[in-house]
């Protein structure tokens, strides 16, 4: 499967600029890879507090994402600002298929630190999805820090993706937990971070990458640039290493209240 990590610069609560900017992106890569992978809240930057600007799953966003997955021939993976009848929001990771068919999931943890879970409901359930034979997992941002919660369990998935706005001022931890979550769960990880400051004066340096089930890295966006890399992982190798080293069996068992 060729993954394609776009990294790139949110705009702040304008949704056209960022479709715009999107639309140019991805139309690039056209025919040439299987997934695509945009930041968190890639339509809006994250700016929960903006409640005017979520959509449900049957808005704008989801709209031209599926015309997109359709026109460029590739499935998309990222998060949006979503919200439902009952005025609750949510930060939305979505798996949109060249089909369209769409599958989604809230992300699990919400910031308190930075007020998210004032605005934000955290979901309960995880979004895993078989593409082109591959079992991939979507999760957001802040989820990367709850192992339990990412957990592999009797591998589940195979490629684990984390679509992020992680900020500068604490990117050596984004660096060491995309590793990590690779060796512990023996899967390829796939992180997707923004650059550039947002409408609250938040720099971020981006630091996106791919890393294979042993944490080596695979490849790794150029810091503070907009740009877009694609990479090719491959199955036969992840189940070898799954076969030769069963770590997962002596795995603890635990419950998600």
């Amino acid at each position: 499967m060729k993954i394609s990590l776009v990294q790139s610069n949110l705009h702040w609560a304008d949704k056209q600029r960022n479709f715009s900017d999107f639309e140019t992106r991805l139309a690039a890569l056209k025919d040439s890879t299987n997934l695509a992978i945009l930041p968190e809240m890639f339509s809006t930057g994250c700016c929960y507090k903006r409640t005017d600007l979520a959509e449900n799953n049957e808005g704008e966003t989801i709209f031209l994402l599926k015309k997109w997955a359709k026109n460029f021939n590739f499935a998309i993976a990222g998060s949006f600002f979503a919200q439902e009848n009952d005025k609750k929001s949510y930060n939305r990771a979505f798996l949109v298929m060249p089909d369209g068919k769409i599958s989604f999931a809230d992300k699990r943890h919400t910031f308190s630190l930075a007020g998210e879970s004032t605005y934000i409901t955290k979901g309960n359930k995880k979004l895993i999805v078989n593409y082109l034979g591959v079992n991939i997992c979507i999760m957001v941002c802040y989820d990367i820090r709850f192992p339990v919660w990412v957990r592999n369990v009797e591998n589940q998935y195979d490629l684990l993706v984390f679509v992020a706005n992680f900020p500068d001022s604490r990117i050596a931890a984004w660096d060491a937990l995309l590793p990590a979550r690779a060796i512990e769960n023996q899967t390829f990880v796939c992180g997707v971070n923004c650059v550039g400051t947002d409408g609250e004066g938040i720099f971020y340096s981006g630091h996106s990458a791919l890393f294979d089930y042993a944490g080596k890295i695979i490849t790794r966006c150029p810091d503070n640039t907009e740009k877009t890399l694609t990479a090719e992982i491959n199955l036969l190798g992840l189940q070898k290493f799954r076969t030769k080293f069963p770590f997962y069996k002596d795995a603890d068992k635990f419950i998600i209240h």
